[in-house]
């Protein structure tokens, strides 16, 4: 599996895997016909790749030259001198491949770089990324808030990871 930051060239793709991951992974939190309503606009990740915010990073993760995953990840949003892992989707087809351990793992060491901790949000009803996440050491640090989509108010839960080792 080829782990590379991500380009232009990969918006169509990344957006595809994030829709086809919401189909997959949310119907049974989110109304099955919005999400089968989800365009594909891959313009907010032309955006982010052309003129990435401060300190963000897009990789995709390859199998044979196609894109099979994405990850995001820069400087939190609500914790201090910390990171985040924004988005981490796995193409439902390439789910179990390795893919999402490989985007995981490079996504550690780019926060290492500049962070000694990291967060990420996950939907509480989303069992298999929490158990991915718990497999990697991720763990819940009691941060909550509320995700709205589609006029479904879900519960989200803050994983957080340190990134170097304690001394």
């Amino acid at each position: 599996m080829d782990v590379r930051f991500a380009t232009a060239a990969d918006a169509l793709a990344i957006e595809s895997i994030r829709v086809r991951g919401w189909r997959r992974a949310y119907r049974h939190v989110f109304p099955p016909a919005d999400l089968d309503a989800m365009p594909v606009d891959e313009s907010r990740w032309v955006e982010r790749l052309v003129e990435p915010p401060g300190g963000w990073a897009i990789l995709v993760a390859a199998r044979d030259d196609e894109v099979v995953g994405f990850a995001a990840l820069g400087p939190s949003r609500d914790a201090e001198r910390a990171g985040e892992l924004y988005a981490i989707y796995v193409d439902p087809d390439a789910w179990s491949t390795g893919a999402g351990r490989a985007l995981l793992r490079r996504a550690e060491e780019l926060l290492a770089m500049t962070y000694n901790e990291a967060t990420l949000w996950v939907l509480e009803h989303n069992p298999r990324a929490r158990r991915f996440y718990e497999a990697f050491g991720w763990t819940d640090d009691g941060g909550r808030q509320t995700f709205e989509r589609f006029g479904v108010r879900a519960p989200e839960l803050r994983y957080r990871q340190r990134l170097v080792p304690d001394t």
